[in-house]
């Protein structure tokens, strides 16, 4: 079984939450450009980046993203 990321979620996680990518900057201390970045779908966060943002909005990492699972596309 593997498992790749799809979709980054993370801009409807900070809309849920009434958070700002300039807050979740302050927070995390990644640089807003970044943040951007990967809530366009720009880029995929580091392991460390999506621990350190879970951390900051209070979830796991795994609600980062929609996961989609190898074996389907098989």
């Amino acid at each position: 079984m593997t498992y790749r990321p799809g979709r980054c979620l993370l801009r409807q996680l900070l809309n849920s939450r009434k958070r700002s990518q300039q807050w979740l900057s302050d927070v995390t201390g990644i640089d807003k450009h970044r943040i951007s970045h990967y809530a366009s779908n720009r880029g995929l966060m580091s392991l460390s980046a999506a621990k350190t943002i879970a951390a900051a909005l209070l979830c796991n990492i795994d609600d980062l993203y929609e996961w989609i699972d190898g074996e389907d596309e098989e």
